[in-house]
């Protein structure tokens, strides 16, 4: 029944493949099907965009007026929306006009948090782009932006709307509601100076979060780490009835399931635990182990295999688990789940053992090509920079990595590459295309050992590596420095919340 249901998912992907490749097709098939297909309604306006794509127009009911007005569509891709419809109607008649952004790209694997500190007035000029799943944050101002309609917009654009909103009822409000009234006026004032940027109010925190991960804030190559960051994250099943990728039938029927293993599963460790005091032993009831085929055979050999539900579809599938030892660091856990329903796949590096009372700093300099063969592991909680490369990686890009340098490196390109560079360079203004080739041209020097370069990395967690090929002599060319951790960063990790004596007692 699986295998079915695998090779249905195939066949409809393949059919919503074929949908795309008919709906987005070359401009010229575009524009002659759009002359010929009257009986739809749609016709050629004879504008255009930048790419070529041809702007159509139909006639439309008025929801205001309940006459004919006139949508404009328009087809195009756009930054990290890959393929987008632009809509914009306007009515004739009573003058009601209204513009959308309808995603025509797939939900992503994943949900995507954003977020940009602005500091100045350029900043409020960045574009960004709002699904109709996206909920958007201004922290300082304590406002939240519920999902609304899609939108190509920017964060100044953002709070003049808001703004708009909020006068639209105001001279009703002054008459029935004169506190009301008056404390709107407050906010409209307060928000006006962050837009003006007048001094005290900067700077302005603005966060993004889309379920459907097709949300975006234009990143400037080259800006301090603070000001732009990207997160990806697994979606819950809320957030999965919201996309409309299952239904809230299928999450109560699934936790119905989980809770069932679950005692299930109690119920076996407990025989298990009676036939372990009985002298006989079986195989573990909640996972099974597979040998990787060497000739030590102990837990640092084997790979157990544990049930799970799969984030993206929510359906059962396996997550499988490897400890291995590296020489005079810790253990690590290497984790990899793979969903045969919805072909989701996910790699974790996680650190074992427990927190360390200091954070780390690792720099190693890199004047050998044979440098870039060293094994490292970044995890999550650590931050990377090179200063030669202009590369600052936030805490959390790319997840945790157990690779080598030249591998990381590589790893990087590839993402900038293909996220960033490939999808936005189209609507790059010159400058900024000239010092992304600049910043691919030293990385592929670095990769090649073409060029020497310093890997600073700080881990709040000391959950980080970097191989020292002269174990157990000290490496001249690496310093590994303990510093105690800020307050900040035991917030952001939860250590100042974390109890672990007499954590019972109120």
């Amino acid at each position: 029944m699986q295998n079915s249901d695998h090779i249905d998912k195939k066949q409809k992907m393949s059919e919503q493949k074929e949908t795309n490749d008919t709906l987005f097709k070359p401009v010229g098939e575009l524009a002659e099907e759009a002359t010929h297909n009257d009986d739809q309604g749609l016709r050629k306006t004879g504008a255009e965009d930048a790419q070529g794509n041809p702007v159509q127009e139909v006639d439309s009911l008025c929801m205001r007026c309940h006459k004919t007005g006139v949508t404009r569509l328009l087809l195009t891709t756009i930054p990290y929306f890959k393929e987008i419809v632009l809509m914009s109607f306007s009515c004739p008649h009573c003058g009601f006009k209204n513009s959308e952004v309808q995603p025509a790209s797939e939900i992503q694997e994943k949900g995507v948090k954003y977020m940009l500190k602005i500091e100045n007035a350029e900043d409020f000029n960045r574009q960004v782009v709002k699904s109709n799943y996206c909920t958007c944050k201004f922290v300082e101002l304590d406002i939240e932006i519920p999902p609304q309609r899609g939108q190509l917009i920017t964060p100044e654009g953002l709070l003049t709307e808001m703004i708009d909103n909020l006068k639209m009822d105001q001279p009703d409000r002054k008459t029935l509601q004169p506190e009301v009234y008056q404390k709107i006026e407050d906010l409209i004032a307060k928000i006006q100076k962050y837009i003006n940027c007048e001094e005290g109010t900067l700077p302005l925190t603005l966060i993004l979060d889309d379920p459907s991960g097709n949300s975006w804030i234009e990143y400037v190559p080259g800006e301090p780490q603070h000001k732009w960051s990207c997160t990806y994250y697994p979606r819950t099943p809320a957030q999965n009835v919201q996309l409309g990728l299952i239904s809230e039938d299928e999450v109560a029927q699934r936790e119905l399931e989980i809770k069932k293993q679950k005692e299930l599963a109690a119920q076996k460790l407990v025989e298990h635990k009676h036939q372990v005091e009985e002298g006989t032993v079986t195989e573990n009831p909640i996972s099974h182990s597979i040998n990787d085929g060497s000739e030590i055979e102990n837990f640092e050999n084997e790979v157990e295999t544990f049930r799970a539900t799969c984030s993206g579809c929510y359906a059962p599938c396996e997550t499988h688990m490897k400890l291995v030892n590296i020489p005079h660091f810790k253990d690590v856990v290497i984790m990899s789940t793979v969903c045969d329903h919805c072909g989701f796949k996910s790699n974790e590096v996680k650190t074992g053992g427990e927190i360390p009372p200091h954070g780390t700093k690792i720099t190693l300099y890199c004047d050998q090509p044979e440098d870039l063969a060293r094994d490292i592991l970044k995890s999550e909680t650590c931050g990377m920079t090179i200063p030669e490369l202009n590369l600052d990686l936030t805490p959390g890009t790319l997840g945790g990595r157990f690779t080598t340098i030249e591998g990381l490196l590589s790893q990087v390109r590839d993402e900038l590459h293909s996220r960033v560079y490939t999808q936005t360079s189209d609507s790059m203004a010159p400058e900024t295309k000239a010092r992304w080739n600049t910043f691919f041209d030293n990385l592929d020097k670095a990769i090649e050992g073409h060029t020497k370069f310093t890997i600073n990395m700080i881990d709040p967690l000391s959950a980080s590596y970097i191989q020292n090929v002269y174990a157990p002599d000290p490496d001249p060319n690496m310093t590994i420095v303990e510093y105690p951790r800020t307050k900040e960063e035991n917030d952001e990790l939860g250590l100042n919340d974390m109890k672990t004596e007499n954590y019972e007692q109120a």
